[in-house]
């Protein structure tokens, strides 16, 4: 059976003909005047796959904006507008004025103005397409656009994630019940699941310095392997840099090593690597760039982690302080091979 990334390219990828992007990226990018382009994306949420059916309505309607914002924040866009389209078992107002109020209080604080959409009768669905805008540059080549796109690592370049890894993850499994998290880690663990940040402002500030970049929807490791497969090359991560990014497991009880004890060191690797739902930002830059960055870090309060190196080989490499590889069979999280139910 084709996983949703091959069923996509099977299927449904065609040459561009009037865009100047299409399939295969956070965004898509058209021309909307000398000096703009418009950057589409959309994303789907479906009740008991993305989301508990109870869910905080409130969060919910953050959460559903929050994962299309962090798609333009992936290419450097400006946040402009968003249209929803809305299946509803049934009209209920108890349900739509704090799912509305969260939807709408995150659309203010990035100016992204609701402009209509559709509704309808049927099992909870929400779907939005987002709109933004980056400067275009029609002297570029091949591709005329400031937009960061997945295809433009090089050999070289440093490996970066902001923000925090795998709490969300995290979250989710004790949730399900199949770890066990002290209610104030928990808590903070589900504000990671269910409350997002978009990287908007960071996004913004890349452009020009990343040479590539993807939000983590998925998983680090398949959100990476977007960028190395569209761009050509393989990867270096670093695990030791990379546990760390896990906040619940640096603030737990006894520090890391209690938690690799209680919950086991495999569990925070597979959170942190294919956990998903973090919705921050892995992007590429030249080492040139490690000054700027750190400086940018500072500027926006955010954490920027070195994680590792492109290199020419194809392939995500894992390895130890040491170098040494680190063996692992975790994979990015996919609608089609999950089972059915919250992933």
């Amino acid at each position: 059976m084709p996983d949703e990334f091959e069923l996509i390219a099977r299927y449904f990828t065609r040459p561009v003909r009037q865009a100047v992007l299409g399939v295969g990226d956070d965004c898509a990018l058209l021309h909307c005047g000398p000096g703009r382009q418009l950057a589409i994306s959309t994303d789907m949420l479906v009740a008991g796959r993305h989301f508990f059916p109870d869910a905080d309505p409130f969060l919910l309607g953050h959460k559903c904006l929050a994962v299309n914002l962090s798609d333009l924040a992936a290419c450097g866009a400006r946040p402009l507008a968003f249209s929803l389209a809305l299946a509803l078992p049934q009209a209920d107002d108890a349900w739509l004025e704090p799912f509305s109020k969260g939807l709408l209080a995150l659309a203010d604080a990035h100016g992204c103005e609701l402009i209509g959409g559709d509704t309808t009768r049927g099992p909870l669905t929400i779907c939005i397409t987002v709109f933004g805008e980056v400067p275009a540059d029609a002297s570029a080549y091949p591709v005329p656009t400031q937009a960061m796109l997945r295809s433009g690592a090089h050999v070289g370049d440093d490996v970066y994630v902001s923000g925090s890894l795998g709490d969300a993850a995290l979250a989710l499994r004790a949730m399900q019940g199949t770890c066990a998290l002290p209610a104030r880690l928990l808590h903070g663990a589900r504000a990671r699941l269910e409350q997002p940040t978009p990287r908007v402002a960071l996004g913004v500030a890349l452009r020009g310095i990343a040479s590539a970049c993807a939000d983590i929807s998925d998983g680090l490791m398949g959100d990476l392997g977007h960028i190395l497969e569209r761009s050509g090359f393989g990867a270096r991560v670093d695990v030791d840099k990379v546990l760390p990014l896990l906040a619940t497991r640096q603030a737990y009880g006894g520090g890391a090593a209690q938690f690799d004890s209680d919950l086991g060191a495999r569990t925070a690797l597979q959170c942190v690597l294919a956990g998903g739902d973090d919705y921050e930002l892995v992007f590429t830059a030249p080492q040139s760039q490690q000054g700027i960055l750190n400086a940018l870090s500072d500027r926006l309060q955010l954490p920027l982690t070195r994680i590792g190196t492109i290199e020419a080989a194809p392939g995500l490499r894992l390895v130890d302080a040491r170098g040494n590889t680190v063996p692992q069979n975790f994979a990015a999280f996919d609608h089609f091979a999950a089972v059915p139910g919250l992933p």
